[in-house]
Parts: C-alpha cells; structure tokens; sequence
C-alpha cells in the first residue's frame, strides 16, 4: 500500500507543475481538479488501510519528473496501481477506494485527450 500511495502524492506534484505550466484553460481545469482530488483519495485510502492493517510502512518518494506528456505520466502510473492493487489487500472496502482512484485517473484522461 505504501507504494500507491508514493504514486498518488508523486502524482499531485506532477499535475499541480503541469497545470501552471499550461495555455490550454480545459487542461488546466482537468489537472486542477486532479491534483485536489487525488490528495484527498490518498488520505482517505491511507487512512482505511491503517485502520485495518495497522500503520503504513515507510512511503516512497518519488522525485523525477517525467519526461513525457502528463496523459502519458497518469495512464502509466495507473497501470502500475492496477498491478499494485492486486496484493495491497482483500477488503473491499479498501478495494473500493483504488476504484475512485482508478476513476479519477480515468476521467481525467478523457479530459486531458478529448477536452483540451
């Protein structure tokens, strides 16, 4: 768990310097609107996980920006928290929230690719 959680805060930075560095107002809209959001699922999924397994293990942080397109950066992170998810836990109310995670990544994909 502690390594979806590195992903998801590794992934507010990235989207907070991609929205200030964008022209494009439906780009910045989208990845605002990420960057809130995700922040608050970590907390959230960390919090649920704690509550059932006891305190997370030491989170990873993650540093290096990417170098390519942000739609680019979330689809691959979110392949990685699928693949994580999978040994993360069985308590589906945990599973749960990796799915709102899951679409938040979603919706904000669709935006970044057919609204900007």
């Amino acid at each position: 768990m502690e390594q979806i959680i590195g992903l998801l805060f590794f992934a507010r930075n990235v989207a907070h310097i991609e929205h200030l560095k964008t022209k494009s107002y439906a780009k910045h809209k989208a990845l605002g609107h990420f960057y809130d959001d995700v922040i608050e699922l970590a907390d959230k999924l960390a919090e649920a996980y704690q509550g059932d397994q006891g305190l997370l293990g030491e989170i990873p942080l993650y540093a290096k920006l990417p170098d390519y397109a942000i739609d680019v950066f979330l689809e691959k992170q979110l392949k990685t928290i699928d693949e994580l998810r999978k040994n993360a836990t069985s308590r589906s109310a945990i599973q749960n929230i990796i799915d709102e995670v899951v679409e938040l990544y979603l919706s904000t994909l669709y935006k970044l690719r057919n609204l900007s």
